[in-house]
C-alpha cells in the first residue's frame, strides 16, 4: 500500500472504466486507488482520502439490489465527484430524483456549460463529451445546481459547492472526452486543494526506502522475465538492497530471436545484478510432447517453471523474499467478483511463495503499466526495454496454434522478428501496442520457383490499445504489409502464405491462444 501524503479513492460499481478514472487521477499528478463499492466507512476514514469519486456501472440505482454506499459516506466532510451512475446514486441518495431518460444518450454528445467558476474553468462554454446513459437525474438533491446540460439531458452536471459534491453524467475518462483531464485537475487541485506532486520520481524515492526498511539484512530472490514488469522489480530492489538480491532467469526457449543473450548482458554487465541464466529448453518441449490445448501449455510451462525455480532456489541460503512485477490491473481484476476466465495469466509468484515459504515483496503492485514505464525510465533501462511491447509469459509456444516443436519455434521466431524490424524501421513500433507473429499448424499449397509447395502460413497480428482491455486492429500502411511479407516469404523456410488479422478486442483477444 503506498503511503502518499494524499490520496484519491475511487469506489468502483462495476464501471467498464474505472482502471480509467484512476489513471486520470494519476496523470493529475494525485495518488489514486480503486476500492469496492461496499467498502466499510471505518476503513475509508482510516486512508483519510483528499476526496472520493463514485465510478459508473450498469445499474439503475432505483432497482431492487441495486449497489449502494453507506449514506455515512456524505458525512464525512470530503469533495465527492459522482460520476453516470456515480452522479445518479449521489442525486438518489441525498433527496433528489433519477428517472429513465426520454432520450438514451450514448456516444459523442455536446455539452452546454452554465457555470465555469470552478468545476469547468479556463473551458469552453460548448463542448464535446462521451455519454453512455439510460436513466438521467430528474430532480436534484437540495441544495444543488446545474452546473451543464445537453440537448436531452437538461441536468448533465450538477454541484453542492458548499459541501463540495459534484455529479456529472458524461464520462471525462475516456479519450473521447478530449478535455477531460482538464475537469480532473480543476477538481482535484482547484476544489480539493490536491497538489500535483505523485510523480515517479517521488514514487522511486519512497519505494527505495520502503524495500529497505522492510527487508533488513534478508536476502530476496526475483523470477526475472525480461518484460518490463519483472525488469524494473529487479531494478528497483536492487537499488535498495544491492548484493542482497538475486535474480533467476529461467530460459524456456520460448523466447523472441537473441532475447535471452540482451537479458543477460543487460543485467549481468549493466547493472551488475546476482544473475543466474537457467538454460531449460529441453525440459519444457518436452513437457510440451503431444499437448495442442492452450490451457494445457499454459500449465505444463507454469509447473516446470515453478520446478526449476524451486530447484534453484534450495541451492540458496537466507532467502526471505520473492519480488515479483505484480501491477495495479492484476490486483483489480483479481478482486472482481463473477468474471468469466478468458485465459490464465503466467503468474506463478503466489504458488511460488507457498511452496517455498517466502514473502512476497510487489514494489510495482499499485502502478499501472504506463507508471512502471516511467519508474523504468527514472530507473535508467534502456529504451528498448522501456518501450519493449507486451509479451506473454508462455511465449512464443502459444503463438504456436497447435503442438509446440522445435521446426516450429524457430520458424515463428525468424517470422516474428522480421515483423519486428520492419514494425521499427516504419516508426511505427510505439505506435501499436502490440506487432507479432503466430504460426497456425496447417499447411496451404503454394507456388515457389515454378514448384508446388505445401507449406505453413503466419498469421501478422497488429493492434492499438490504450491498456490491453479493448484494442482494434492497426492500420499499418500497404508498403509495410507487403516488405513483411516478402522478407517472410524469402528469408523463412516453410511458410508460404501471410495472412493479416483485422478483429479487434472484443469479440477477439489479441493473442490467439
Amino acid at each position: 500500500m503506498s503511503t502518499a501524503s494524499q490520496m484519491v479513492i475511487v469506489l468502483d460499481f462495476g464501471a467498464q472504466y474505472s482502471q480509467l478514472i484512476a489513471r486520470r487521477v494519476r496523470e493529475s499528478k494525485v495518488y489514486c486507488e480503486i476500492m469496492p463499492y461496499d467498502t466499510q466507512i471505518s476503513t475509508l476514514k482510516k486512508r483519510a482520502p483528499r476526496a472520493i469519486i463514485l465510478s459508473g456501472g450498469p445499474n439503475s440505482v432505483y432497482d431492487e439490489g441495486a449497489p449502494r454506499v453507506d449514506p455515512q459516506l456524505f458525512n464525512m466532510n470530503v469533495p465527492i465527484l459522482g460520476i453516470c451512475y456515480g452522479m445518479q446514486l449521489l442525486a438518489h441518495v441525498l433527496g433528489g430524483r433519477v428517472a429513465p431518460g426520454t432520450v438514451r444518450e450514448y456516444g459523442k454528445t455536446e455539452l452546454h456549460v452554465l457555470d465555469n467558476s470552478d468545476f469547468f474553468m479556463d473551458l469552453n462554454k460548448d463542448l464535446t463529451c462521451w455519454m453512455s446513459h439510460g436513466d438521467t437525474v430528474a430532480e436534484m438533491p437540495p441544495g444543488f445546481d446545474i452546473l451543464a446540460t445537453t440537448d436531452n439531458t437538461p441536468i448533465a452536471a450538477m454541484a453542492d459547492k458548499g459541501r463540495r459534491f459534484y455529479g456529472i453524467q458524461f464520462h471525462p475518462e475516456v479519450a473521447h472526452t478530449p478535455w477531460g483531464v482538464e475537469v480532473f485537475k480543476n477538481f482535484l487541485h482547484k476544489i480539493c486543494g490536491c497538489s500535483p506532486s505523485w510523480t515517479m520520481g517521488s514514487f522511486v524515492e519512497t519505494q527505495i526506502k520502503q524495500i529497505r526498511e522492510r527487508v533488513g539484512n534478508a536476502g530476496v530472490i526475483c523470477a526475472l522475465s525480461g518484460g518490463i514488469d519483472s525488469a524494473v522489480t529487479a531494478v528497483l530492489v536492487h537499488e535498495a538492497i544491492k548484493d542482497q538480491l538475486t535474480c533467476i532467469f529461467v530460459d524456456h526457449g520460448f523466447l523472441r530471436k537473441d532475447e535471452a543473450e540482451k537479458v543477460c548482458r543487460t543485467f549481468r554487465d549493466n547493472y551488475k545484478i546476482n544473475l543466474i541464466h537457467i538454460e531449460a529448453q529441453e525440459r519444457f518441449l518436452n513437457q510440451l510432447k503431444g499437448i495442442s490445448d492452450p490451457e494445457k501449455k499454459r500449465m505444463a510451462i507454469g509447473k516446470e517453471f515453478i520446478k526449476i525455480f524451486e530447484e534453484e532456489s534450495k541451492k540458496m541460503k537466507g532467502m526471505a523474499y520473492l519480488a515479483q512485477g505484480t501491477l495495479y490491473p492484476d490486483v483489480i481484476e483479481s478482486g472482481t467478483k463473477g468474471s468469466a476466465t478468458i485465459k490464465t495469466h503466467h503468474n506463478v509468484g503466489a504458488v511460488l511463495q507457498e511452496e517455498m515459504d517466502l514473502k512476497l515483496l510487489e514494489p510495482l503492485r499499485y502502478l499501472f503499466k504506463d507508471e512502471v514505464r516511467g519508474v523504468a525510465a527514472e530507473l535508467g533501462l534502456p529504451s528498448d526495454m522501456i518501450w519493449r511491447q507486451p509479451f506473454p509469459g508462455p511465449g512464443l509456444a502459444i503463438r504456436i496454434i497447435g503442438e509446440v516443436t522445435k521446426e516450429r519455434l524457430d520458424i515463428l521466431r525468424e517470422a516474428d522478428a522480421i515483423v519486428g524490424e520492419e514494425i521499427k524501421k516504419a516508426g511505427l513500433y510505439r505506435k501499436v501496442w502490440q506487432a507479432f507473429a503466430v504460426l497456425p499448424t496447417i499447411r496451404s499449397v503454394g507456388v515457389m520457383k515454378d514448384q508446388r509447395t505445401y507449406a505453413y502460413p503466419i498469421v501478422l497480428r497488429a493492434v492499438t490499445s490504450e491498456d490491453a482491455m479493448t484494442a482494434d486492429w492497426a492500420k499499418l500502411p500497404y508498403e509495410v504489409l507487403e516488405r513483411i511479407s516478402s522478407r517472410i516469404m524469402n528469408e523463412v523456410p516453410d511458410i508460404n502464405r501471410l495472412v493479416y488479422d483485422i478483429s479487434s478486442k472484443p469479440p477477439s483477444t489479441i493473442e490467439w491462444e
